[in-house]
């Protein structure tokens, strides 16, 4: 694994979002704020402070415990890399798992279910995502934590794509997705990438600490040039005249 170039928190933050407006928390946002979300003006700090938002109403318990002093690349990930790459050690990757988080191991056990008679929710996912990812189209981010390039990392977003990936041809997964990761030399001290009664304790006292702070007052974040601008958009669309306003 090479760094290629760095990249700014506000871009994976932004990438994050888009792979994740899909949930229900953004329902009643999704139309308003689609374009924020799809095509990112990541020069402008109020939308940038926005996206933020967003992403904590969902994921604000788990980027808080990255160290603040993670850096993110974009990375050269080759073939040999893959066997250095853990799952997100919880929910459904524990039951597959089973203690081994081996992103190829679980991979693996995965694709020994395939011709199963009663698949589970997470290898259905799995097939449905290797057939779409078999088609040629637009690559796609994962995001993985580590200490640095040399040593074990961990699927922070992206995982049922990656591991998707694993079964496809080498030549066709390394297509289909982009590996950018983030660095910390205190990377440890975070649960997602090493569980210890320390680090799930510093998780506790977050999650305490921001129990009734759910990340989704963004009122004050709302970019008045963005929100302009996507009206004009919408109103282009629609044959509406440019002096005229889209309620």
């Amino acid at each position: 694994m090479k760094r290629l170039r760095q990249i700014r928190e506000e871009e994976i933050i932004s990438q994050f979002l888009m792979a994740e407006y899909y949930q229900q928390e953004f329902d009643k946002d999704r139309c308003q704020l689609e374009q924020i979300v799809y095509d990112p003006n990541l020069d402008d700090e109020a939308e940038n402070s926005l996206r933020r938002a967003l992403l904590y109403r969902r994921r604000g318990a788990m980027w808080r415990e990255l160290p603040s002093d993670t850096q993110w690349f974009e990375v050269d990930f080759t073939s040999d890399d893959c066997d250095r790459v853990n799952v997100f050690p919880r929910a459904q990757w524990r039951s597959v798992a089973r203690g081994n988080f081996n992103a190829q191991f679980v991979a693996a056990k995965i694709r020994s279910q395939f011709g199963s008679a009663n698949p589970s929710a997470l290898t259905l996912k799995i097939r449905a995502l290797l057939t779409r990812m078999e088609e040629e189209g637009p690559s796609s981010t994962v995001m993985l934590i580590g200490l640095d390039e040399h040593q074990l990392v961990t699927l922070l977003e992206g995982n049922h794509r990656f591991v998707a990936s694993l079964l496809l041809p080498r030549e066709i997964m390394f297509r289909r997705i982009r590996i950018v990761c983030g660095f910390s030399p205190h990377m440890e001290k975070c649960c997602w990438y090493k569980t210890s009664l320390p680090s799930l304790s510093h998780y506790l006292k977050n999650r305490i600490k921001h129990f009734w702070n759910k990340g989704d007052d963004i009122a004050q974040w709302l970019p008045q040039v963005p929100r302009t601008r996507h009206k004009e958009e919408l109103s282009e669309a629609a044959g509406v005249p440019q002096g005229d306003k889209v309620a």
